[in-house]
Order: C-alpha cells, then structure tokens, then sequence
C-alpha cells in the first residue's frame, strides 16, 4: 500500500436501500443474490409478444402506498415511477442509518445527488406527440399547428404528472426535509456510481456532511426496449428467459433490461461516529474518465476504463495488489465483457493477477441509471458478510473472457476491499473503491 497523504475528509456509508427485481428488503434481497436468483421474466409492463425482446427484469411486489406511508403517499402522488423507486428506497436508507433519530441534525449541510434518466411518461410524450403530428394534414412538418398543438398537450401532461428526470432529487428532499446541495446526473449506465462518488467528493470537500446518493430508473415501455433492441443490445432469448444473463459466457447476447432504485447515505466520518452511527463501509476512491471514442462503443482497449479504475485505487492510497474483490459492469453484451476483462487484465498485469470478478447483472439483470448504487450496495454487503456474489449462468468459457468470474456459487472470502465499475453509454466511465473499516 502507498503512504499517499490524506487531507480530505473521510466519507463513510451508514444507510442503504433499494427496490429491485429481487424485492425491496436488504437481507432478503442479500440471500436471493447468494442463492443465484433471478428476478428475470416474461415484461407485463406491457404485450411484449411481437418484440425481438419479450422479458425483463421488473420490480413485483411494489405498494407505493404501503411502502411510504398512506400520507406520504398521497403528497408525492403525481410523482413517475422513477421518483416512488427512489422515495422508497431513500426512506428505507435514511432509517437503515439511524437518521429519523438523530439529534441535532443541520438539514442544511444534508444534500442529495441521485443519477436518473428517462422514464415512461417521456416516451408516452414523445409518442403522442409525434402520431399528431404524422396524423397532421402536412404530413408531420416540425411547423404543423397539429404538431404543435398535441406536444404542448402532452408535455403540460407530463410536467403535471412530474417526470422530468431531476424531480427524483427534489421529491426525495422534500421527502426527508433536507435543505443542502441537490444535484441529479444523467450519464446512463453509470449515472449513480458517478453521482456516489460526486456525492463523496461534497463530503470530502466540506460542502455537506451527509449526502443521499445512488439513482431510479425505468425504462420498461416500448419505446425504451424498441430503442436497446435497434443497438441489437438486449437478449433475444425468449427461450429461456431466466438465464437470459450471461456476463462473461461466450453464449452471452445481450443485457436483460431492468428497473429499480438503490441509495446509501454517505456521512463524514466524524460525524457519524459523533452520533454513535453504525458504519457500514467506507468509500476510499473515486475515478471518472470519458473514452472520448464513440457514442455507444466503448474503446476496444478499454482506455477509458482502465483509466477510470487507476485514478479510483490511486485516489484510494491503493495498489491494485489491496483490491481483494471487482463488481463488474458485466452487461452480458459481446463487446462490454470483452473489453471490460481485457481493462481488467491490462490495470492488474495479467489474469491471475487479477482478484475475483462477478456481475449481478446475471441475476437483476441491468438497472441501467440504479445499476451502480444497486451494485455498490451489494460490494458493501459483501464486504460486511465475507461472502462475494456469483457469476450466474456462466457454462461456456469465452477466450477473451479470462478472469475468475466466481461462477454460479458464491464464495466466501476476507475481503476488504471492493472496486466497483459502471460505464455508459456515450463512454462514461465510473469506478468507486471501498473498503472495509477496522477502526
């Protein structure tokens, strides 16, 4: 390990909650990714039955009413579905933490940055919009007054019933009264790993001394699995839905698209020692890099997320031999697991110098703006228990995927320290580092 100085602040998780395809309680979503399980099925968002794509990873089970609170409820009623994901699991973390009890609070030094993105009401929008305008006597012209006429119907619709992306935020604070910085990103795949570690870095820096991050997402609608199924991105194996997911098997043919929410409260570490807080782990590194490459490839070499992974362990005061355990993106597409193994191999030397790689993707499946935070969480569950996470319907070795992927049972291991990886579309590329706290 280096004797890199530390001046910064330490920034440590106290809370975690989530809603995924798995269920919405800690522990048993805990045991149900130890035991392989998949929360993949047939979509009943809607009749899937023509598409390419006819499954995904859906959140059962959710009773926004009952979740929140009849009263709650009812004031963040116009919220999407995006926001309730993410005011569900926020409240879930901040009583995870200890907060309602906490003495003293300063609200205003209490902030949140969630990562968000589209949701369903945007694609209704953009739907309606669009057929009015086709349906125009013009034939569609950006111009027609019937163009103009059904958008502004069908956008003052969506803005009454909140979609817009950033709301998540503002829902959230409102929900839990706090009043210090707010932020929302929208960087794809990787937007709660980059909000996680933006979040850190206000901690680090003073700017608040607890922050509410992670991120919502659903993209379950037609138009959102008409656009992944034109990048031919999602799984087409209506077969055998369940083992859809393969990160990392040479079988693999694309990502299972998923929904849900997942957020940790982040403390300054004196701060949550001084209101006696349980501390969960703690978050040591943070690297954010661009491929500056292509819109939806990333680099063949993996520049921008070996990148990405260095400046995470570097920030750290780690050597990449002090990372005892990789979560992986692990989409399960051709080019992701390949490229991600190989910025894998090229930051720690060879394969077998590489430490014990998994991705729950193979069983939730790929939460897309929550996938971080989901995946974030599961490193500091992993971390606490000793136990790292599988590799589900790993069977057939892929040349080019050549690292210990902990395939399909999961291992116990003293690990203390957990590198965490997301990378987006548009070559986002975020990496988080936590680690165990002794002290």
């Amino acid at each position: 390990m280096s004797n890199q100085p530390r001046s910064l602040r330490r920034t440590v998780i106290t809370g975690i909650g989530w809603v995924t395809p798995l269920g919405h309680e800690i522990e048993s979503v805990w045991k149900r990714l130890q035991a392989g399980d998949s929360g993949v099925e047939k979509t009943s968002h809607f009749d899937a039955s023509t598409f390419p794509s006819q499954f995904s990873s859906q959140v059962k089970d959710f009773d926004f009413a009952a979740m929140l609170g009849d009263e709650l409820a009812k004031r963040h009623e116009t919220a999407s579905l995006n926001s309730k994901f993410a005011l569900v699991a926020a409240k879930n973390a901040w009583q995870n933490a200890g907060m309602d009890s906490a003495m003293a609070l300063d609200k205003t030094r209490v902030g949140v940055y969630l990562g968000g993105g589209e949701g369903p009401l945007d694609f209704e929008s953009v739907a309606a919009a669009a057929i009015g305008g086709w349906e125009s006597e013009d034939g569609g012209s950006l111009n027609s007054f019937k163009w103009a006429e059904v958008a502004r119907e069908r956008l003052t619709h969506m803005m009454e019933l909140e979609q817009d992306p950033n709301l998540a935020a503002s829902h959230v604070a409102v929900l839990l009264g706090v009043e210090g910085p707010s932020f929302n990103t929208l960087t794809a795949c990787a937007a709660s790993t980059q909000a996680i570690g933006e979040a850190t870095s206000i901690i680090r820096r003073g700017d608040a001394d607890v922050m509410i991050s992670g991120g919502a997402h659903s993209m379950i609608h037609p138009l959102g699995v008409t656009g992944f199924n034109r990048l031919t991105a999602l799984s087409t194996r209506n077969e055998s839905v369940e083992t859809a997911s393969r990160p990392f098997d040479r079988t693999r043919d694309g990502f299972v698209l998923g929904e849900g929410a997942a957020i940790v409260i982040l403390e300054e570490y004196e701060h949550a020692k001084e209101r006696g807080a349980n501390i969960l782990a703690e978050v040591v590194g943070y690297g954010s890099t661009a491929d500056a490459f292509r819109i939806t490839d990333i680099h063949d070499q993996g520049r921008g997320a070996v990148a990405a992974m260095k400046l995470a362990i570097e920030d750290a005061g780690l050597q990449p031999s002090d990372i005892d355990y990789i979560n992986a993106h692990g989409t399960s597409t051709e080019e992701n697991d390949k490229i991600e193994t190989l910025a894998i191999r090229t930051l720690f030397g060879d394969a077998k110098s590489a430490p014990p790689v998994s991705s729950i993707k193979s069983m939730m499946g790929h939460l897309i703006a929550a996938a971080g935070a989901t995946e974030l969480i599961t490193c500091v569950l992993a971390l606490r228990d000793g136990i790292l996470p599988p590799t589900m319907n790993y069977q057939t070795p892929d040349p080019n995927c050549d690292l210990d992927y902990i395939p399909n049972e999961p291992r116990k291991a003293d690990a203390k320290t957990a590198l965490s990886n997301s990378f987006g579309f548009g070559g986002q590329n975020d990496t988080l580092v936590i680690r165990k706290l002794d002290d």
